[in-house]
């Protein structure tokens, strides 16, 4: 059911590293993009496809993670992800496709999900050094990273209590994300 899909689509940050992701699942992830509604049916995403060590070592080096969690630097040796997908949006098709690109990562998502994996969206990249890492043409701009690999951490959904937003991690490293109830967000 769809709804349980999207339940189980949350921002994972602690994978099983050793559990690898075959370039033959990323493109199926890819393809699921493909097929996704574009605004104007431009297709001007591009998408670059990650899934050994020494390349993901890179891409690791580029992000930020867990904003809400101060004292956490990003997963540990053996929680870092197995696969990354950069998200680039060609310019001389689209200048913003924002609205794509946020679709591509829903149906990317879900479809990893579907496979029992799980990925996080990083926003925060350190986009000059991942175009130097991986000689980006300067018509593409790197919009988003999407980390994926077979999650090592449980996370849950709580309710908003006291209008508090903020994910957290409880004593035993379960993930909290306070999500706020439908009367609440229904005008």
């Amino acid at each position: 059911m769809l709804k349980d899909l999207v339940a189980k689509n949350r921002s994972y940050r602690r994978f099983y590293q050793d559990v690898t992701i075959s370039t033959n699942s990323l493109l199926e992830l890819i393809e699921l993009a493909r097929l996704t509604a574009t605004g104007a049916n431009k297709q001007s995403l591009k998408f670059k496809l990650i899934n050994n060590t020494k390349e993901n070592e890179k891409v690791f080096s580029c992000l930020s993670w867990a904003g809400y969690l101060a004292d956490w630097k990003g997963p540990e040796e053996g929680e870092k992800p197995s696969a990354y997908l950069i998200i680039l949006n060609d310019t001389t098709i689209k200048q913003n496709p924002q609205y794509d690109v946020g679709l591509a990562c829903q149906s990317i998502l879900l479809g990893a999900v579907e496979k029992g994996l799980g990925g996080c969206i990083f926003a925060s990249v350190n986009r000059e050094q991942l175009r130097e890492y991986f000689v980006v043409p300067e018509e593409y701009d790197i919009t988003l990273v999407i980390a994926l690999g077979k999650p090592k951490e449980e996370v849950v959904i709580d309710d908003v209590i006291n209008g508090n937003i903020k994910y957290w991690r409880d004593d035993k490293q379960v993930h909290h994300v306070p999500k706020r109830k439908l009367e609440d967000i229904l005008l």
